[in-house]
């Protein structure tokens, strides 16, 4: 640890005493709007306490200190929010994500980055989620699940085998490198315990090989953003300044951002003293001419008209689209723009699932509800999210309901949907996943 001080005095010079005393303050949290599911202000009438902006992103705001079990609140099941540290938020602010891109995240365990990405392309174009620990690639799943994203493939690749394999195919690249993680310490005891100069000089030569891959999906005239939550200059500027110099074709461009500080004149850091834990992020533009996105050919195979029929007995007007595979079991409506040769790749997911086929029959899933806004659902039931039956349900408890309601039917919070499940005889028999219940 002395290592690591006497290294962030040699970067900060005279600020180095203002960053001991934030370092010391109590650790940023932070939480950020998931407009797909929910309005900010919709989300700051629900809430029972007071958001406050951070700098970082529009809708990113901090977590009173005296806020405590976040995560079991029904809103966060039900996706109108993700829990963020702040300055986690600076990077995908800086890739300017518009609705119809096609957009990589190369490194995008457990999905902050992802989900964000997801609501900025507001269920158009594409996002590619990628994952290379098998473990990580599934709560990264999860979460693109639970934030009701519908365009998102998610994979569990090695950068250089997903990249080259989707060449020149994505507008925009994120790279939020796997690091040292020193902007995590006060969080993350484990980090400082693993760290040592050997380990950041380790992390910068894997951050540039993830990097020399990444370019090869992105088009010509397209941007990178690399980002790091680490403080070491060898794996911020070092990497950038290593990967310019072997890359012609790409050049350091303005993000056109006020948070932090300037970094090789263009990148920028957070310190702590920023308002958020630490972070990096650097926007690169690889020269030529950008090429548009062409809507991709739905496929053309054979869906039994059973399928369609479930489709329509759950939701109005197929929401989802027509773009259905049959994989195993699992009725998979892919992306709307999902044509991609995917042989050789780990792919976990793409799309939402519709439903199993079970004994000649087809139950719904999970994915299907949390993608489906509530008036999409031809049957639903709603309750305040201060309310026992709500809470019953996220324990996977039965739940009383009125005799207008039958079959498979989406469960609300406050008009958002929190997952389904089966009514009969004015008795909701609960089909919220096992692994997500509160205990």
């Amino acid at each position: 640890m002395n290592d690591f001080l006497f290294r962030m005095k040699s970067l900060l010079g005279d600020e180095y005493d203002e960053f001991l005393k934030f370092y010391e303050a109590e650790n940023f949290r932070g939480l950020r709007v998931n407009t797909l599911k929910c309005s900010v202000e919709k989300l700051k009438n629900l809430l029972d306490f007071e958001l406050n902006n951070t700098p970082f992103c529009g809708e990113g705001f901090y977590i009173p200190d005296n806020v405590s079990s976040l995560g079991n609140n029904p809103l966060h099941h039900a996706g109108a929010f993700y829990i963020q540290e702040p300055s986690a938020t600076s990077a995908v602010t800086m890739l300017d994500v518009n609705e119809g891109d096609y957009v990589l995240d190369l490194c995008a365990a457990p999905g902050g980055k992802s989900t964000q990405i997801g609501a900025k392309l507001n269920g158009t174009g594409l996002l590619w989620s990628n994952e290379i620990v098998k473990n990580r690639a599934n709560i990264l799943l999860s979460n693109i699940e639970r934030m009701g994203i519908k365009n998102a493939v998610v994979s569990n690749c090695r950068p250089d085998v997903l990249c080259p394999n989707l060449s020149n195919c994505f507008d925009k690249v994120l790279v939020d490198a796997p690091c040292s993680g020193e902007g995590m310490f006060r969080k993350n005891s484990d980090a400082q315990v693993q760290w040592s100069e050997e380990h950041v000089k380790s992390c910068a030569q894997r951050q540039l090989l993830i990097l020399n891959s990444a370019k090869n999906a992105l088009k010509p005239g397209g941007v990178l953003v690399f980002s790091t939550c680490t403080f070491s200059y060898e794996e911020n500027e070092g990497v950038i300044s290593e990967f310019l110099a072997e890359n012609p074709d790409f050049e350091l461009i303005d993000a056109n951002v006020s948070f932090g500080r300037p970094a090789l004149e263009l990148a920028r850091r957070i310190f702590p003293m920023d308002g958020g834990e630490g972070h990096f992020a650097a926007k690169l533009y690889k020269k030529g001419t950008l090429v548009p996105n062409y809507a991709s050919c739905t496929r053309q195979e054979k869906i039994d008209k059973d399928i369609f029929d479930f489709y329509d007995s759950l939701f109005i007007d197929r929401p989802f689209g027509e773009n259905i595979t049959v994989v195993g079991d699992k009725i998979i409506i892919l992306p709307k723009n999902y044509n991609f040769n995917t042989k050789g790749l780990s792919i976990l997911r793409a799309g939402i699932v519709l439903g199993e086929i079970v004994k000649k029959r087809i139950e719904p899933h999970h994915s299907v509800f949390m993608a489906a806004s509530m008036p999409q659902c031809r049957m639903s039931v709603d309750f305040d999210v201060n309310s026992a039956e709500i809470a019953n349900y996220l324990r996977g408890q039965e739940i009383a309901v009125t005799s207008d309601v039958k079959g498979y039917t989406a469960v609300c919070v406050n008009g958002i949907t929190t997952g389904f499940g089966k009514v009969s005889d004015s008795r909701l028999k609960n089909k919220y996943p096992k692994g997500l219940r509160i205990h």
